[in-house]
């Protein structure tokens, strides 16, 4: 959520969980900690239908929203969708969004371009290519763009030695010696 307030203006925060009492926790913390009204959703649909951006972090095998659950404009970040089976976004609403993976051939054959038409194989881009300006971003205000990282390991680790070095500076968490 930090990540979020950093890049975009958070003017709200609306959660969705299994669980409601994760849900309103998360919620209730992270709200405060961006200081923005925060509160909990009972479906997927009703949380993005009030967002501006969503992110999807979940186990579905099925899909959580399909076109018509999303406003036009909105950007989502699905990272659920990082092993075989699993899909969190409706071939229908990757067929008329922006979308951008980290690796396509990875995304087709285990991610969130599984599902998806030929079509949006085809026309899906990488953030690699996004970042360098061989691959264009969302060409209307009324886009809906999708980021679907599978999670390549070499991101995984990056972001674990960042946290690490963060927590060993601060002098927080437990050492556990894995060859012990």
């Amino acid at each position: 959520m930090r990540g979020l307030a950093a890049l975009r203006t958070i003017e709200a925060l609306t959660v969705c969980d299994l669980d409601p009492g994760r849900a309103a926790a998360f919620a209730e913390r992270h709200g405060a900690s961006l200081g923005v009204p925060a509160s909990v959703a009972g479906e997927p649909r009703a949380a993005a239908r009030a967002a501006g951006i969503v992110v999807l972090a979940t186990w579905a095998r099925r899909p959580l929203l399909h076109a018509a659950d999303v406003p036009p404009g909105t950007h989502l970040t699905s990272l659920g969708a990082d092993e075989p089976g699993k899909a969190e976004l409706s071939a229908d609403l990757l067929d008329g969004a922006r979308v951008v993976v980290d690796d396509i051939a990875l995304a087709t054959r285990m991610g969130a371009l599984a599902g998806a038409a030929p079509a949006v194989r085809r026309a899906a881009t990488t953030l690699h290519d996004l970042l360098c300006g061989r691959a264009a971003g969302r060409g209307r205000d009324d886009e809906i763009t999708v980021y679907a990282p599978v999670g390549l390991p070499w991101q995984d680790l990056a972001l674990s030695w960042a946290a690490y070095r963060a927590a060993a500076r601060a002098g927080a968490g437990t050492t556990v010696d894995l060859l012990a």
